[in-house]
């Protein structure tokens, strides 16, 4: 008797730039056997799918398509990037108000048809709305998770290679806190191949600031950010669907760490096929500890903004 395999699924929502790249680096390397795009903008999305189908014969087996929410029903994991997009000079938070109406709207959609799936946010700002979608779709904390600080982590690591003149891939180092303007390079733990990192403290603080600001950088230059992000939802969608128990920065609901609770922030999380496994608990210096607890009032108070009845 035929075993039959069900298609692993992964459902984009939002085919702007964020979430084509997205699910073009999901496509390239074969995340799942299906990836459909939902957008508002059906030709959009239509146009983005049949792209990536017309290059099959060169990357494998997995199917494209552009559908609706209904098409969210088996998926996996569901990818929220859909959302009005920063603009150049704006902050992450500006956009709070008017991305928090679109992602409520998403998640009522996607958890009319899905109630097994993962939710992945990665529209900004991402901590608060990833406490949004959870609270609005009902599921455990584990299987509601915001992308969190793996982008500002990666570009920390990469910075710090350049600057010792290493792979980043030895670069052992952390940004905790929000996906954003208050986020928390923890240098005390930092270190090259286990090697701790001694720096001035004119250097770490050219360091982090370039870390904080890369984004508006980006979108000064070129309008938007796509290709890292991209490749940290890739990761994050592997660790998940291949249940690697990764230890990963991902945003989740924090309860006492840290003496944090009710806030969703960018800490490192084991990551496996239900999502959220477990917090690790990252030992702080003191000055880490006071900005990681500014960081969490900063979100607390603007979770509230959107939140209060």
């Amino acid at each position: 008797m035929q075993t039959i395999v069900k298609p692993r699924r992964i459902a984009v929502v939002g085919a702007g730039a964020v979430g084509s790249t997205t699910a073009y680096t999901l496509f390239l390397r074969e995340r799942a056997t299906e990836i459909v795009l939902v957008d508002n903008n059906t030709d959009k999305a239509r146009g983005e799918a049949l792209d990536m189908q017309h290059g099959r014969p060169f990357a494998g087996g997995v199917k494209v398509w552009s559908g609706d929410y209904r098409d969210c029903q088996d998926a996996d994991i569901v990818i929220v990037t859909a959302g009005v997009s920063q603009q150049p000079g704006e902050t992450r938070q500006a956009l709070l108000a008017r991305n928090a109406t679109i992602v409520q709207h998403i998640v009522q959609e996607v958890t009319r048809y899905n109630e097994t799936g993962i939710l992945l946010i990665a529209t900004n700002p991402v901590d608060v709305l990833s406490y949004v979608a959870w609270r609005t779709s009902g599921w455990p904390t584990q299987r509601v998770i915001g992308s969190g600080t793996v982008l500002d982590s990666a570009r920390f690591r990469h910075l710090l290679g350049e600057h010792f003149a290493v792979d980043p891939r030895s670069v052992h180092a952390h940004v905790i806190g929000e996906h954003g303007d208050t986020e928390v390079p923890v240098w005390s733990t930092t270190n090259v191949a286990g090697v701790p990192v001694e720096l001035p403290g004119t250097q770490k603080a050219d360091i982090s600031a370039k870390t904080r600001d890369a984004a508006y950088d980006i979108i000064m230059a070129k309008g938007h950010t796509s290709y890292a992000i991209a490749l940290a939802l890739d990761r994050i969608c592997a660790a998940i669907l291949h249940d690697e128990h990764a230890v990963l920065n991902v945003s989740t609901l924090l309860s006492d760490y840290h003496g944090v609770s009710d806030v969703y922030m960018g800490v490192p999380c084991v990551v496996g096929r239900q999502g959220v496994e477990r917090v690790v608990t990252l030992p702080l210096a003191d000055a880490e500890l006071r900005n990681f607890r500014h960081s969490a009032q900063t979100l607390a108070a603007r979770i509230r903004s959107v939140t209060s009845e």
